[in-house]
């Protein structure tokens, strides 16, 4: 019998040419870097469970939102409790600062994380039902400067992949008097227009009308668009902060668009949000994007600390780079292939193989004695840098002929010097 996966997901493996992206290669250079930058800005990592208990999610994201609504995994395990797949990091992450006292060891915690997401939703290019994110949380700091640290962070990532033609939206929702005053005016714009409204748009409009701005149906964005704007209902306070925010992306020379209708689709955002889009994905153009969400950690049961963070999708990001030609590194191949002939060569070569791997080097040998011509078309099939056939003549000499399989140059090695030449090389 052939098992097929379910939609919407898919394998990563060592290397795939009629899908590159998922070339397992491609992910740990992205990962790597991932990794690197997070820890040049002062982050370190987190990892949680994949499953949380449901209630995390309706708390934290909403219950009326489209992902704890219609788009989480939710079964009830045999003690009878209702667990989730987690379909975004956040909450996750808060959760663990909870329950680690993580506020015990400072005043200010930065954070990041690696790992899959799920959400049942129509798979599409850059979105599928098990997606990977890589996201940063930085809590205990409200500032603008750390605002502004955040979407520098993503775009560093980003211009050091290479990515070209992208551009960071950005927008405040303000305080929470801001939000009240502009939902009320909201409100008043739509309810004359409710019939068209679309059916989730409806519900919205008494529950929370400023997710209908984050609308993707072409009806509710056609209404919004000469809704009155937040940025009209902003506080002396939030304004002063949201202009400073914009300062200080001045100076980091960060070219932004400041788009009033973009609010995300989570409830826990307050001030400052951004999204970082790309024309090459079609309709799924946000490769990444977050905010501020002060408060997150108190209703949680947690201190009362100020937050801010971002995620972005690794799907997305590594498309995106294949259909910029961005650069990537080559797929591995060892340094050295080894080639025995015979079963005096085949013992030396093993004990060669392992002592060659102690001093770091990336080597393979065969082991199946197949002819010689098989076996180095196999080495070149795994970009093999050299080559050493070892017989009989070889094993006198305690001598190789390295070959080098790009150029086909030679050179005799002795055994006891590979290691320096092929560290050199």
């Amino acid at each position: 019998m052939k098992y097929q996966l379910p939609p919407g997901v898919f394998d990563i493996i060592p290397e795939d040419a009629r899908e590159p992206w998922r070339s397992s290669y491609i992910w740990l250079y992205l990962e790597d870097l991932l990794r690197t930058v997070a820890q040049q800005y002062g982050y370190l990592e987190i990892r949680t469970p994949v499953i949380e208990r449901t209630e995390l999610f309706q708390r934290s994201v909403g219950e009326s939102s489209d992902i704890v609504s219609k788009e989480m995994y939710t079964f009830e395990d045999r003690g009878g409790r209702s667990l989730s797949l987690r379909p975004e990091g956040t909450a996750a992450v808060m959760r663990a600062f909870v329950n680690g006292n993580l506020q015990q060891l400072g005043p200010v915690h930065k954070l990041y994380y690696i790992g899959p997401m799920f959400r049942y939703d129509r798979p599409q290019a850059g979105r599928y039902r098990q997606h990977h994110q890589f996201g940063a949380e930085a809590v205990g700091c409200h500032s603008p400067e750390q605002d502004a640290e955040i979407i520098d962070m993503a775009y560093t990532i980003y211009s050091r992949l290479g990515l070209k033609n992208l551009s960071v939206q950005l927008n405040t929702i303000g305080d929470d008097a801001t939000r009240v005053a502009f939902r009320d005016a909201l409100r008043a714009h739509l309810q004359p227009h409710f019939e068209q409204l679309s059916d989730d748009s409806k519900t919205r409009l008494e529950t929370n009308p400023l997710r209908i701005l984050d609308s993707k149906d072409p009806r509710d964005k056609e209404l919004c668009a000469d809704a009155p704007s937040i940025l009209d209902f902003l506080t002396d306070e939030s304004r002063d902060y949201f202009a400073e925010v914009c300062r200080l992306l001045d100076s980091l020379k960060i070219a932004y668009t400041i788009d009033s209708n973009l609010v995300r689709g989570l409830d826990y955002y307050n001030q400052t949000v951004f999204e970082v889009v790309s024309n090459d994905l079609g309709a799924q153009s946000s490769i990444g994007g977050g905010g501020r969400y002060d408060g997150l950690l108190k209703s949680l049961g947690g201190p009362d600390l100020p937050a801010v963070g971002f995620a972005t999708g690794m799907e997305r990001i590594i498309q995106t780079m294949l259909k910029q030609e961005a650069p990537l590194p080559p797929a591995p191949g060892p340094t050295l292939f080894l080639i025995p002939l015979g079963d005096a060569a085949r013992h030396r070569c093993f004990t060669l193989l392992g002592a060659l791997r102690q001093e770091g080097l990336n080597v393979q040998m065969d082991f199946t004695g197949r002819k010689l011509g098989k076996v180095m078309n196999h080495a070149n099939q795994l970009r093999a840098r050299y080559v050493a056939v070892v017989g009989d003549s070889e094993l006198d000499t305690e001598t190789v002929e390295l070959k080098d399989m790009e150029s086909g140059k030679k050179q005799p090695v002795r055994f006891d010097a590979l290691a320096d030449v092929l560290n050199q090389n």
